[in-house]
């Protein structure tokens, strides 16, 4: 609106009522920014928008736009990117570096042409995947030091630099119990097959969740540095329900429809994991899961004088053992057939007896005599609880 300039009577004319005046409707600045920030959230290489249905979702906003005034938009908007990105400044480099781009290479913005009943424009993020998010979002579930309002605040700052449509698939609910580095190189594949398998969307399209099947590995007391297969290579196949974190280990739990009930199958141990096309099983079993007690099964251990420990454990617990003490500084020998020791600098405490105790018969401590001295006052301590008068 036209204002009063003090008392002469001249008028102080508006950005927008100049922009009438030149045949320019109110606003249109801002139609470029919003053509990048509709095709950042409703597209990616699976989902596309043409340029009606751009021009359409900024008219919503209030803003008149053309289909024609749309790709100009897309246009200028890739040759900023180009020009951002290798930190030009010159327009006439970004006209030069299209004008010799014929397969899309350079462009932020993409026209797909490859399907023939969904044709129209996605925006391609340069220099990270979908994948990169996932993961990042998933190493911001696992900080045990933030608040579940911090942990949702930082998951959705990671979810807005890709698609709405790839933001629910990267939130697929891993329930928070943690996680740890793997030397699986597979394991990036490993959940994007398992997340494929149990989506109800895949590719733009209905999916319904079904089987996967993988191969097992397991560590060898014959060569600690590499893992065999379990069951002599032969495959699992397993119903994928939920994705679990827990005491720095990735999980799946699943339902085994061989021994009809959910199990959990540790990611990083999956071996070419791949989907069957069966449809999955187990949905009562899931259901009746209580998931809640499931997210706390935590485990504390150590924090006490430490103490140079041998243990003799049965083979089974190999794997359960190297994920809580590791291989660092740690001496595993094979002592027969079915049992293996381990010796290890332990902090002595109560969660480490604890821990001990979990095992039952299945372990024993060895030595130094004052720790198994204290481990049996500790059995003592607990059995005098249980004592009637």
């Amino acid at each position: 609106m036209a204002k009063k300039d003090g008392g002469n009577g001249s008028r102080r004319i508006t950005e927008d009522s100049l922009g009438a005046a030149l045949g320019r409707k109110p606003h249109q600045r801002l139609k470029a920014y919003l053509v990048l920030r509709i095709l950042q959230r409703e597209t990616d290489i699976h989902h596309t928008m043409t340029a009606a249905e751009i021009a359409e979702a900024i008219k919503a906003k209030g803003i008149s736009a053309q289909q024609r005034s749309v790709c100009e938009d897309i246009k200028d908007l890739n040759k900023a990117n180009w020009l951002l990105e290798n930190e030009h400044s010159i327009i006439e480099d970004a006209e030069e570096a299209f004008a010799a781009d014929k397969y899309n290479q350079l462009k932020t913005i993409v026209y797909d042409t490859h399907t023939k009943d969904d044709r129209g424009f996605y925006y391609r993020p340069r220099g990270y995947a979908p994948e990169h998010i996932q993961m990042l979002a998933e190493t911001v579930y696992t900080a045990r030091f933030l608040s579940e309002q911090e942990t949702e605040t930082l998951s959705n700052i990671l979810c807005g630099l890709v698609s709405e449509h790839q933001a629910k698939a990267i939130k697929h609910d891993a329930l928070l119990i943690d996680r740890v580095k793997t030397n699986n190189q597979q394991i990036i594949s490993n959940i994007r097959n398992i997340d494929n398998a149990m989506a109800k969307e895949l590719e733009g399209k209905r999916h319904k969740p079904e089987k996967i099947s993988f191969r097992y590995l397991k560590s060898s007391i014959n060569d600690l540095s590499k893992q065999v297969e379990r069951r002599k290579g032969e495959k699992y196949v397993v119903s994928p329900y939920k994705l679990l974190i827990n005491d720095g280990n990735y999980y799946l739990l699943a339902y085994n429809s061989e021994k009809k009930e959910m199990r959990t199958y540790r990611v990083d141990r999956m071996k070419d994991v791949s989907l069957t096309g069966e449809p999955r099983e187990g949905a009562t079993a899931y259901s009746d899961l209580d998931l809640k007690s499931l997210t706390k099964r935590r485990f504390s251990m150590f924090g006490g004088k430490t103490e140079l420990v041998r243990m003799r454990f049965v083979n089974s617990l190999l794997d359960t053992v190297i994920e809580k003490l590791g291989k660092k500084d740690v001496y595993y020998k094979k002592l027969d057939e079915h049992h293996f020791s381990v010796t290890a600098h332990i902090d002595i405490s109560d969660q480490f007896f604890g821990w001990v105790l979990g095992f039952g018969k299945s372990v024993q401590i060895q030595s130094p005599p004052s720790v198994v001295d204290k481990f049996t006052a500790y059995i003592d301590g607990i059995r005098t609880q249980y004592k009637t008068e």
